[in-house]
């Protein structure tokens, strides 16, 4: 509720880039997936991509020392695909963080480099992953998996 009177956290470590699915942009899954990269690298100094709405920050990428890749379900989109392919030019060190649910429990996976099982998405086939997750079907798997956008825990 009063969000804004919260002290902001001191950054430390090295930069690392986050490229993130937007459809988990300010959610619980975000805040997950952040605490994870911080205990696994020792570092919350992040350049995330949700802290510039929807413009673009693949230029961002050249100012980290490493680079995480989120992936849901085993997919990355298109913009993550795009952003690895820009972090592989660069020569950055990549990690990967696939996000998975099984029944009601969220599973965080992380690994070094990238998993050659995970599938890379194009702009069709993530536009059909992001209404499927919103479809009828999914309503209540939605708010399981991504929790819903309020700021608290």
């Amino acid at each position: 509720m009063f969000g804004f009177l919260r002290k902001k956290k001191k950054k430390y470590g090295i930069p690392i880039y986050v490229s993130e699915p937007t459809i988990i942009y300010h959610t619980q899954t975000e805040r997950a997936a952040l605490k994870i990269i911080e205990e696994r690298l020792n570092s919350n100094n992040f350049i995330l991509p949700s802290e510039y709405g929807l413009k673009p920050t693949h230029h961002m990428i050249k100012d980290a020392e490493i680079f995480v890749a989120i992936g849901i379900v085993g997919k990355f989109t298109s913009l993550v695909v795009r952003e690895i392919k820009t972090a592989q030019e660069l020569k950055k060190k990549i990690y990967t963080l696939n996000v998975a649910r099984k029944g009601n429990e969220i599973y965080y996976d992380f690994f070094e480099g990238i998993p050659e099982d995970m599938e890379w998405l194009n702009e069709e086939e993530t536009n059909q992953l992001y209404e499927d997750f919103r479809g009828e079907e999914f309503s209540g798997f939605m708010k399981i998996f991504l929790g819903d956008r309020r700021r608290q825990w």
